[in-house]
């Protein structure tokens, strides 16, 4: 279906905001639009929000299976506007899930089970929302893929990646059970990238609850919401394998001529399969087998 605008859809679908899980798809340019769709579509999403602009077409295919909403991601502060928009349309206890194009969306044993019924695990372990990392990806060669985005010769980084407290200046001490992740092109190309947008980490799965906010930092107004775990064992925790960082870095002329390639000896080609991201520990099955 296709919408005028946001307020449009709000006021159109309140009954699909009643439980989800729905996906939130903002995109940014016409980079692999279709293939991100097609992607959380067969994740198991109850529905799928594309958030886009007007002049990008879709498959035909896609066209009759998603929520097609207008909108204008330039400005990176609107996304979380919309988000928040959406979070107080939509009713208490509504699983919500954000991404952007050329992202996709990885948990534990996807390849036969349903962001669903990961999420009805989830809330039984009382948990409201879902850490997830984002894994950047990159094309293998720059020189057959200038735009550094190739699905059939993406690699990931295999290390590198760690963590730091996250700091509470209210009570000048780390907050609990929270942590800031690094890793990955981000980490390896930081003299460009914007200290606020070095981090890894980012709440992608929610359950919508009164007065909840998600600031411009890809965390929330409740603390607990951005937490790594509940206090007693580790949770579940996903990656979104993206290709943003690599394609905005070869899209910015200031970063574009000094990075001839994003290999380095810790490459690795990505399999497109959860067991890999088990395996270089870029997520965590915690109790759900």
């Amino acid at each position: 279906m296709m919408y005028s605008s946001l307020e449009d859809f709000l006021k159109q679908q309140r009954a699909l905001l009643a439980k989800g899980p729905v996906a939130l798809i903002f995109v940014e340019d016409d980079v692999e639009v279709a293939t991100t769709l097609r992607h959380h579509l067969q994740s198991g999403f109850k529905a799928v929000v594309a958030l886009m602009p007007d002049a990008f077409d879709l498959p035909r295919d896609i066209k009759s299976r998603i929520h097609r909403v207008p909108f204008d991601c330039s400005a990176p502060e609107d996304v979380f506007k919309a988000v928040n928009q959406i979070i107080a349309a939509a009713q208490p206890g509504c699983w919500l899930y954000y991404c952007y194009n050329a992202e996709f969306l990885f948990f534990p044993f996807c390849e036969t089970r349903t962001v669903a019924e990961m999420l009805t695990f989830h809330t039984e372990e009382r948990r409201s929302a879902m850490l997830t990392y984002v894994i950047d990806l990159y094309a293998g060669d720059l020189q057959q893929h200038p735009s550094a985005v190739s699905l059939e010769s993406a690699f990931l980084d295999k290390s590198g990646y760690y963590a730091q407290a996250r700091w509470d200046e209210t009570t000048n001490g780390p907050r609990e059970r929270q942590l800031d992740f690094f890793g990955g092109v981000r980490w390896r190309h930081e003299e460009h990238i914007p200290w606020a947008s070095r981090k890894i980490d980012r709440i992608s799965l929610f359950k919508v609850q009164e007065g909840l906010k998600l600031q411009q930092d890809h965390t929330f107004n409740d603390q607990e919401y951005n937490t790594y775990a509940c206090p007693w064992h580790h949770n579940l925790t996903a990656a979104i394998c993206s290709f943003r960082t690599a394609k905005a870095l070869k899209r910015n002329p200031g970063s574009d001529f000094a990075i001839d390639s994003f290999r380095w000896h810790n490459s690795t080609p990505f399999d497109w399969h959860s067991r890999q991201l088990l395996d270089l520990g870029l997520m965590e099955p915690g109790q759900w087998f």
